[in-house]
């Protein structure tokens, strides 16, 4: 089973747009804010960038919030 983490921002509303999804179907992952500046460090040292939402699936990113739901969505079966 894959390691999950999803870096977001509570002020973006694509972030908003997968916690959403999240909690309407009940998925439940680890999350890291990036306005703590140790997961902003992180996020940008593995991912490149510091764009949010990032789904790190084990530690390779996964960028923009459609592609992040439609995985989760299908790794969950909840599509």
């Amino acid at each position: 089973m894959e390691t999950l983490v999803l870096y977001y921002s509570p002020y973006c509303p694509f972030c908003q747009k997968v916690l959403r999804f999240m909690e309407q179907n009940d998925i439940s992952i680890d999350m890291k804010s990036t306005l703590e500046n140790e997961n902003l460090d992180y996020l940008i040292r593995v991912g490149g960038k510091n764009q949010v939402p990032c789904l790190m699936i084990d530690g390779k990113a996964l960028y923009e919030s459609d592609d992040i739901i439609a995985y989760l969505g299908k790794r969950f079966g909840k599509n």
